[in-house]
């Protein structure tokens, strides 16, 4: 029996990067049986193309409640599909995108999530990644940035999380994870997210004839203070909330070097006063982290299996 998809755009000004998606999804081989586009109280007029594309369904937010909240409203209240993809508009699937990560669905039954390859929009010989790795230390990256295609991660495989803008997931799970953690508002989410599926025993595979061509940050800067507040603040709060008890301890003063570090390096290159913000705020805040904590404690990881995931190298690599 063939299983429902539903895929949710969540939209904040996003220029004419929107239309462009939509004109890809909607030329997809295997067509999903809903398109949801979620704007966030855009200004610059990027959700009117909307219109034009009669198989999508707007649904328009009274403020900006980000990435995060906006996805977790979609999933929950206007999707009744097996399946819910995420694509962020800035990300532009090729023809084939959707069956791939479909057919995965039915050669791998018990896997949960998928993410697909992704290629740089701006040079698609090189990738921009093939999910996200994390660290022992806290650290997290996406598998294969800046590499060249050609060779590189050609096959499937298990990976740790998959990177949010071109994702697909078992609704169900989703839901009963309680989807993206609201606290982080955006960035580092989906590897908060793919850290619980991986402590409550759901697998993650890479889906690598799944090809998407990816803007990366079409909204924000790429280093601006937005993105740098939000990733560093919320890499505390993903650690606090996730690491099990087994290995919290011991990777804990790995995790201050971590930090001590990236502040030292990130003042260095002029954002000093930001990171400072950040971590500021993570450990004002973290109390709510301990909390989930203690929530996310229930679940019974395989630490084998979870250790296998991580990366141990001292530095990300493509």
């Amino acid at each position: 029996m063939m299983k429902s998809i539903g895929v949710v755009i969540v939209n904040w000004n996003s220029g004419r990067h929107l239309k462009k998606c939509l004109a890809q999804l909607t030329s997809q081989t295997h067509m999903p049986q809903k398109i949801l586009v979620v704007d966030n109280k855009s200004t610059d007029g990027s959700c009117d193309c909307v219109k034009d594309f009669p198989e999508a369904e707007l649904v328009s937010m009274e403020t900006n409640l980000g990435f995060v909240a906006a996805n977790n409203i979609a999933v929950k209240n206007y999707l009744d599909t097996h399946w819910a993809v995420l694509l962020n508009p800035d990300a532009f699937p090729e023809p084939g995108w959707l069956a791939a990560l479909y057919e995965a669905s039915i050669n791998y039954p018990d896997y949960d999530v998928f993410g697909s390859r992704m290629l740089s929009h701006e040079n698609p010989s090189y990738l921009d990644g093939t999910g996200d790795c994390y660290h022992i230390s806290g650290m997290a990256w996406r598998r294969g940035h800046g590499s060249r295609t050609v060779g590189r991660y050609e096959e499937s495989d298990d990976i740790f999380s998959p990177c949010a803008a071109a994702a697909m997931y078992k609704r169900e799970a989703f839901l009963t994870l309680g989807g993206f953690d609201e606290d982080m508002f955006c960035y580092f989410e989906d590897v908060d997210l793919g850290f619980r599926f991986n402590l409550a025993g759901y697998k993650c595979r890479y889906v690598a004839k799944a090809v998407v061509r990816h803007v990366g940050s079409g909204s924000r800067g790429k280093h601006s203070d937005f993105v740098i507040y939000h990733g560093h603040r919320n890499l505390v709060w993903c650690y606090v909330a996730n690491m099990p008890s087994a290995l919290f301890w011991a990777l804990l003063p790995l995790h201050i070097l971590l930090n001590m570090v990236s502040i030292y390096y990130m003042a260095w290159q002029g954002h000093g006063r930001i990171m400072l913000k950040a971590k500021f705020d993570a450990l004002v805040n973290v109390k709510k982290s301990l909390k989930k904590r203690r929530q996310r404690s229930l679940y019974k990881p395989d630490l084998l299996r979870l250790l296998k995931l991580m990366s141990f190298k001292p530095v990300p690599r493509t």
